[in-house]
């Protein structure tokens, strides 16, 4: 029986314009909650951000934000693993030598700093995903250690940068998620092992838990649950990772599954 809902957001629940069929959404939460299912929602996404989205329905929602590096209820963290403040200043020095012209989104418990030169319209997609934005002239003067930091390139080149953070290997963990992002956190803090946390907080197993995803960054994910959807329009990569394709995020594949499992619940 499912007892845990997980999903990512962009790419998987979300749509091409980065929303959701609210309604719709309401109707299946109402009978996830008759069931008593927890549902939760595992991004790269700021917490802030998230709660931004859900609107009044968050006060229901566990939210395993920042790249799941945190687990945030009901308006407080209850979890947390941090990048140490030196090693993620390291490797802003080593992203400011592979490209001068990508987005570096430095997270910490404070904000999420970008630096004052990067360009309007890259500003704006920053904020499309991080609700507390800050400015800095240089990074390097970020003193708290790192709730993660990330990489938006324009360009597409995140599959050949990630290959030159190769000596970082050993001390975070680093994956592009598709071309034109990559993730770094705390070594060892994935979707997977955060997961792993709010199935022990929860007291929800594997078998009683489903996940949904569609980038690169949600293999682990896919694989902490044993009824794991890949999106019709995720990688091939997740795909494989997956038990099962459900329809893409522009279907509403997320809460079309969701739907027929609960109800077969019921029988």
């Amino acid at each position: 029986m499912i007892k845990l809902v997980i999903t990512d957001l962009d790419g998987t629940f979300l749509n091409s314009a980065g929303d959701f069929d609210k309604e719709y959404y309401k109707r299946v939460r109402q009978e996830m909650v008759a069931q008593g299912v927890y549902f939760a929602a595992c991004t790269g996404k700021q917490c802030e951000r998230v709660e931004e989205l859900f609107g009044e329905e968050t006060k229901d929602i566990w939210i395993l934000g920042d790249s799941a590096t945190r687990i945030k209820h009901e308006g407080n963290y209850v979890y947390e693993s941090l990048l140490p403040n030196q090693i993620g200043r390291n490797i802003i020095e080593k992203l400011d030598a592979i490209a001068s012209d990508h987005v570096i989104i430095a997270c910490t418990p404070t904000a999420a700093f970008i630096k004052t030169t990067v360009p309007a319209e890259e500003a704006k997609k920053v904020r499309g995903s991080y609700a507390v934005v800050k400015t800095l002239d240089h990074l390097e003067e970020i003193e708290e250690d790192f709730v993660k930091i990330t990489i938006y390139d324009p360009k597409l080149r995140c599959f050949e940068s990630v290959l030159e953070l190769a000596d970082f290997k050993d001390e975070a963990y680093i994956v592009a998620s598709e071309a034109a992002w990559i993730d770094i956190s705390n070594y060892g803090v994935h979707k997977g092992t955060t997961v792993k946390e709010l199935q022990q907080l929860l007291n929800v197993t594997k078998e009683e838990t489903m996940a949904f995803g569609d980038g690169l960054n949600d293999i682990e994910l896919m694989e902490s649950a044993t009824y794991s959807f890949a999106m019709r329009n995720a990688f091939e990569e997740t795909k494989k990772a997956a038990a099962f394709v459900t329809h893409s995020n522009d279907d509403n594949g997320v809460l079309a599954t969701i739907e027929k499992i609960l109800a077969l619940q019921t029988k």
